[in-house]
C-alpha cells in the first residue's frame, strides 16, 4: 500500500508541476483562455483580471506540485489540489459537455487536449487525490519544516520571476502557429483528412405573428412581402472531424482597407512586422524605430489600433490585423517579425532590440 500511494503522489505532484510549467510559459495564453469563458459566461467585466487569475493559478499548480513531493504541508497541500481539480474538472466538463469550448487548456498551445480528453484526465486526478486524502495518515514525511518553507519560498519566487520574464521576452518555448522557422502561408492550409463542419445558414422570419425558418434552398411557394425579416444563424448540419489547418485566417490591410497579405509576402528582400494589438504610450517607440530603420529598409507597424497611431508611428507603413489574430502571433506588444516572404526568419520581443 505505501508503494503505491508513493507511486500516486509522485504521478499527481509532477503532473501538477507539468501542467503549471507549460502554462507558466505563456501565462497570456491562459488568460485569453480565461477570456473564452468569461464571454461564454456572460462574466464580461472579469476579463481584466484573467492574467492576474493566471498568474496566481499556475503558481498554485506548480508550487503544490513540489509541495506534495517533499510531503510539506502534507495534508493542507493535499486539500489545496483538492480544490483546484475540483474547479478545473467544473471547468474541463463544462467545456465537453456544452461543446461551447474547443479545448481548455490544460497544457497550453503545446499540448492541445480535447475537451473529453481534458475531462477524464481531471476525473482520474480527482480520484487520485481523495485516495491520498483519505490515506493521509500512511505517510510518513520527513521533511525539515526549514527545509520545507525554505523550498516552497524558492519555488514561489523562482516562478514568479519566470512568468515575469516571459511576459517581457516571449515564452521561453514558443508552441504558437506563428513561431520561428514557419511559413504562414503553410501552416493556413487544411491538414491532409480535414472535415469541415456541414452548415446551413438558416434565416428566420415572422408571418401572421409566427417565427418561421428555412434556409435559401427550401423558400416557402407563398414566399412574399408579408414575410419579415428578423435573423440569420449557422446551423450545423453535420460535425466535421476538428482537425484545422494551424492559423486559421491571417490578413493585413492598409489604412484605407486593401487586402495587401499576398503583396507583403511576394516582397523581395526581408522586411520587419511590427506587432503591436494596442499602441501603448510608454513604449519608447522613437528608439525602437531609429534601431530597426537601422538594420532593415522595410517595416511595417501591424496593429488594431486605428485611433493609438499618432506622433512618430504615423509617418511609419501601417497595416491593420485583427486582433485575435495579433494575440496569438505576438505575446508581448510590440513583439519583432523578421520575415522572409511569408516565413518567420526571426521572433523577438522590442525589449531585445532596446538592449543593444
Amino acid at each position: 500500500m505505501q508503494t503505491f500511494l508513493k507511486i500516486l503522489r509522485w504521478s499527481v505532484g509532477l503532473l501538477f508541476i507539468f501542467s503549471g510549467l507549460i502554462k507558466a510559459n505563456d501565462p497570456l495564453g491562459l488568460s485569453y483562455k480565461m477570456q473564452e469563458f468569461f464571454d461564454v459566461w456572460g462574466i464580461n467585466f472579469l476579463s481584466d483580471y484573467t492574467l492576474a487569475f493566471a498568474l496566481v493559478m499556475n503558481t498554485l499548480e506548480i508550487v503544490a506540485g513540489i509541495a506534495l513531493l517533499i510531503q510539506f504541508p502534507y495534508k493542507q497541500t493535499l486539500w489545496l489540489l483538492l480544490a483546484l481539480i475540483v474547479f478545473f474538472t467544473f471547468l474541463t466538463g463544462y467545456a465537453f459537455l456544452s461543446g461551447k469550448i474547443k479545448t481548455c487548456g490544460c497544457f497550453g498551445d503545446c499540448i492541445p487536449l480535447t475537451p473529453k480528453t481534458s475531462f477524464i484526465k481531471d476525473i482520474l486526478l480527482l480520484i487520485s487525490i481523495i485516495i491520498l486524502l483519505f490515506n493521509h495518515k500512511k505517510n510518513k514525511a520527513n521533511t525539515h519544516k526549514a527545509v520545507g518553507i525554505l523550498v516552497l519560498i524558492i519555488s514561489i519566487v523562482g516562478v514568479g520571476y519566470g512568468q515575469n520574464y516571459v511576459l517581457n521576452y516571449l515564452p521561453l518555448v514558443d508552441c504558437l502557429p506563428y513561431k520561428t522557422g514557419n511559413d504562414i502561408i503553410e501552416k493556413m492550409k487544411k491538414p491532409a483528412g480535414a472535415i469541415a463542419d456541414s452548415i446551413s445558414i438558416q434565416m428566420e422570419f415572422e408571418k401572421e405573428g409566427k417565427l418561421v425558418s428555412f434556409d435559401a434552398n427550401h423558400f416557402p411557394e407563398n414566399f412574399d412581402s408579408t414575410f419579415i425579416y428578423k435573423n440569420r444563424k449557422e446551423v450545423i448540419i453535420s460535425k466535421g472531424n476538428g482537425i484545422q489547418a494551424a492559423i486559421a485566417e491571417f490578413g493585413l490591410n492598409t489604412m484605407n482597407g486593401q487586402d495587401s497579405t499576398q503583396a507583403l509576402f511576394a516582397t523581395p528582400t526581408p522586411y520587419i512586422l511590427v506587432f503591436a494589438g494596442k499602441i501603448e504610450p510608454n513604449i519608447p517607440w522613437e528608439n525602437l524605430l531609429a534601431t530597426l530603420h537601422q538594420k532593415y529598409k522595410l517595416l511595417y507597424i501591424v496593429t488594431a489600433d486605428k485611433q493609438g497611431l499618432s506622433g512618430i508611428l504615423s509617418k511609419e507603413s501601417i497595416l491593420i490585423g485583427d486582433i485575435t489574430m495579433i494575440k496569438t502571433a505576438a505575446r508581448v506588444w510590440p513583439t519583432i517579425f523578421v520575415m522572409n516572404g511569408a516565413t518567420i526568419m526571426q521572433k523577438k520581443s522590442y525589449l531585445d532590440y532596446l538592449q543593444k
